[in-house]
C-alpha cells in the first residue's frame, strides 16, 4: 500500500475506524455500493447492505479484505443504512457497533460480537436500548472505563431529538444558537448498554462560549473521534457541508472540549469520515475521499496519511491533493 492512495481497489470502502489488535491494524469501514437511489441531503443514497473487515501487518504489506463480516439480513431489527461502524475489544470478546435504521425510520446504534478481530460478527437482538443517531466511536480510557461517543445532523436526525425523544417535525437551531451536540454516553461492563444516560459533549472556543449553529466551519456535523495522547483527550469530527476534519481537546473524556483547529483539508468527494491510530510510535489518520470512483460522492475509497503531535499539543494539518469537490 502507499499513502494517499486507495487502500483497497476491488470494492468502495469510507468511514474507516482503525485499531491495532494483536499487533496488527484492522479497518472497519463502510462498504459503498451503488443503490441507485437519487442522491439527498438525507443521504438516502448511502444504502449499504454489509459490512467487511480489512487488516494490515504494518504499511509496508498487504493489505487484507476478510470479506462481509455482517449483513443486514443478520440484524433483525434493523431495516435499511449499514452507516459507519465502529470496534472495541474487551476480555478477548469484539464488538462491533453499528448504526441503522429500524421499521419506524429511525436511527439506532446496534452492537455484534466475535471472538476474533476479523469476524464475522453475531448481531443482538436489538439496538443498544436508548440508542439514536448515528457515526458510533467506541473509546476506551487508560482507567478502563468504555464509551460511545456518537450523533449527526442532518441525514443522522440529530436535530429530530433536541427535547429528548424522537420528534420528526423538529427544526435545527437558529444560526446565532448554540450549534447541536455530540453524544456520549458510558458503556456497561456487557457493552451492551449506557450507564448513567447519554450527555451532550460540549465544544466550545477559546473565550469558553459555545460553537454556534451558524459557525459551519467549526461546528460538529458527524463522525466522532476520540483519543488520547500525553494526558490529552483529542476530540475530532467532520463539519460536513464545509468538508473539515477539526479537533478541539480537553482533559477529560467527557470534556468541555475546545476547538483547536483543522487536522484535513478538504477531498474529492462530499464527506469527510476518519479514525486516528497510534501504531509503533507514530500517529496515523485513516480518511476517505471519492477518487477511485471519479468524484462520484456515495462511492468512496479508505485513505491513511501521518499524523503528527506538535510540541504545543496542537495537529499538523493534513493537506490531501488539491481538488475540486464534486
Amino acid at each position: 500500500m502507499v499513502f494517499g492512495e486507495p487502500l483497497v481497489r476491488h470494492i468502495y470502502t469510507a468511514d474507516p475506524s482503525a485499531h491495532v489488535f494483536d499487533g496488527r491494524i484492522y479497518i472497519y469501514p463502510s462498504h459503498d455500493i451503488e443503490a441507485g437511489i437519487t442522491p439527498t441531503d438525507e443521504g438516502d443514497h448511502f444504502d449499504m447492505v454489509d459490512y467487511h473487515v480489512l487488516s494490515l501487518p504494518d504499511f509496508g504489506g498487504p493489505v487484507v479484505d476478510h470479506g462481509p463480516v455482517l449483513h443486514l439480513r443478520d440484524v433483525p431489527w434493523a431495516e435499511k443504512q449499514l452507516w459507519a461502524p465502529d470496534a472495541a475489544e474487551k476480555d478477548g470478546t469484539y464488538y462491533l457497533f453499528f448504526p441503522a435504521k429500524d421499521r419506524a425510520g429511525i436511527f439506532r446504534i446496534g452492537v455484534a460480537t466475535s471472538k476474533s478481530p476479523a469476524g464475522p460478527f453475531v448481531p443482538r437482538p436489538e439496538p443498544i436500548p436508548g440508542s439514536y443517531s448515528i457515526d458510533p466511536c467506541s473509546f476506551i480510557d487508560r482507567d478502563g472505563t468504555p464509551y460511545l461517543y456518537f450523533g449527526g445532523i442532518w441525514g443522522g436526525q440529530l436535530e429530530r431529538w433536541q427535547s429528548g425523544s424522537y420528534d420528526p417535525s423538529a427544526q435545527p437551531p437558529a444560526a446565532d444558537a448554540p450549534a447541536l451536540r455530540p453524544r456520549v454516553a458510558q458503556l456497561d461492563a456487557e457493552m451492551r448498554g449506557f450507564v448513567g444516560g447519554i450527555r451532550e459533549l460540549s465544544i466550545i472556543d477559546a473565550s469558553g462560549a459555545p460553537l454556534l449553529a451558524g459557525d459551519t466551519e467549526r461546528r460538529f456535523f458527524e463522525a466522532s473521534w476520540m483519543h488520547e495522547h500525553r494526558g490529552t483527550y483529542y476530540f475530532s469530527y467532520s463539519t460536513g457541508d464545509t468538508h473539515f476534519l477539526a479537533y478541539a481537546t480537553s482533559q477529560s473524556p467527557l470534556g468541555p472540549f475546545t476547538y483547536r483547529g483543522r487536522l484535513l483539508e478538504p477531498v474529492l468527494g462530499w464527506t469527510t469520515h476518519h479514525s486516528i491510530v497510534e501504531f509503533r510510535g507514530r500517529h496515523f489518520l485513516f480518511y476517505h475521499d471519492s477518487t477511485l470512483s471519479g468524484g462520484v460522492t456515495h462511492l468512496r475509497c479508505v485513505k491513511v496519511a501521518e499524523l503528527v503531535h506538535e510540541a504545543d499539543g496542537s495537529l499538523r494539518v493534513v493537506d490531501p491533493p488539491a481538488r475540486p469537490h464534486a
